[in-house]
């Protein structure tokens, strides 16, 4: 037997995540000039890093040689006044995917089970998995989450139940009520963890306030980062909110330092800079339009998003995929997600957003097999 041989067989079985091509990949591969690149596959912020942030950054680049704060109290601070919750309803994450990670590890073990959706984030399968517990993938409906079905998909040995507001990578959301009334019902030693990596997209009419719902429900945990609308997706801080014994247990997983000095320093500022927030959302709502008037008028077909991307269905997508990288656009295959002909488009500046439009109306044009609706939306 080899060392390999003695890993255990859930972990072998492990698919591996796959992130969005990065810029200088491509690049290397094609001999472009990294300038020229637009990448729009990883729902990060266009507008860069708030100025607040970078400051802040830049002189905490002194102490680089001390450990960072391993319990993040200024981090945890800025949390707690500005979602009004008690630092100790907090955990910091490497990113919302190592908050995922830590509510995994705490409660999830071989003989366990824990639910998701189909089309949901990848993430809550690998760390299922990774776990030795079993995965309960519940079909969609309308590439959305089917609440009742997820309910009924709930077992006695069940022990997380994960849910991401607005979902990607199809940008579906579910309506405040209708999400609190699944979480009532949701057995109470069962966690939900609610992710909201998007939420800050959310137009004024569609917000609810999740995080009351913590005081009536000791069972939930909301997930949040700072990696999107805050900009701040390379220093990887994610967070989680939920009743303090909760928290305890994922603090009994997480690793010391998980989250390093820089980023506990630009978290603190771009938290306390409420005015790139709400450029983001602005950047995000014009760009939205943009995009998705334009697939329209070339013929695609597009699931309606409450995020910083839209999905769209053009048929051949990994021949499309490839044909606009040599176009110099960077956008998602969504294949893994079980939407083959899907690709994933981030939302970027106008000028990005026109960049990808045009490459797509090049590299589509006489493509057989190209799904287009003949008379757009």
């Amino acid at each position: 037997m080899s060392v390999e041989d003695r890993a255990p067989a859930h972990v072998k079985a492990i698919a591996p995540y796959q992130p969005g091509k990065p810029i200088s990949d491509l690049a290397r591969e094609l001999g472009l000039d990294e300038a020229g690149i637009v990448k729009l596959a990883s729902n990060e912020n266009p507008l860069g890093v708030s100025p607040a942030a970078l400051d802040a950054m830049t002189r905490a680049l002194a102490d680089v040689t001390r450990y960072p704060d391993g319990n993040g109290f200024e981090v945890k601070s800025a949390i707690s006044s500005r979602f009004g919750v008690d630092p100790a309803q907090v955990v910091l994450g490497n990113g919302s995917n190592d908050v995922l990670e830590l509510a995994a590890r705490a409660f999830l073990l071989p003989g366990t089970s824990a639910v998701y959706a189909q089309h949901a984030f990848a993430v809550y399968p690998l760390v299922t998995q990774a776990t030795g517990a079993h995965g309960i993938e519940v079909p969609a409906r309308d590439f959305g989450h089917d609440l009742d079905a997820m309910l009924a998909a709930i077992r006695p040995d069940t022990r997380i139940v994960f849910l991401a507001n607005p979902n990607n990578p199809t940008g579906t959301f579910i309506e405040g009520a209708a999400l609190e009334r699944f979480i009532a019902a949701v057995p109470d030693d069962v966690l939900v963890v609610l992710d909201e990596a998007y939420t800050d997209y959310l137009p004024s009419a569609l917000r609810y306030d999740s995080i009351a719902w913590l005081a009536r429900h000791p069972n939930l945990m909301v997930s949040r980062t700072l990696a999107k609308a805050y900009g701040l997706a390379g220093l990887r801080v994610g967070f989680g909110l939920a009743a303090p014994l909760v928290i305890d247990l994922l603090n009994r997983v997480r690793q010391p330092f998980n989250v390093n000095s820089i980023a506990q320093a630009g978290a603190v500022a771009v938290l306390n800079d409420p005015s790139f927030l709400e450029r983001s959302f602005e950047v995000n709502l014009a760009g939205m339009k943009q995009v998705t008037e334009g697939l329209s008028a070339l013929g695609f077909e597009y699931i309606p998003s409450c995020a910083n991307f839209v999905s769209f269905r053009v048929g051949p997508a990994a021949r499309v995929f490839d044909l606009l990288l040599k176009q110099g656009v960077i956008v998602r295959p969504i294949a893994g997600y079980g939407m083959p002909e899907y690709l994933r488009v981030s939302i970027g500046t106008a000028d990005e957003n026109r960049r990808f439009l045009e490459a797509l109306r090049t590299v589509t044009a006489g493509l057989p097999g190209v799904r287009t609706t003949g008379t757009g939306r």
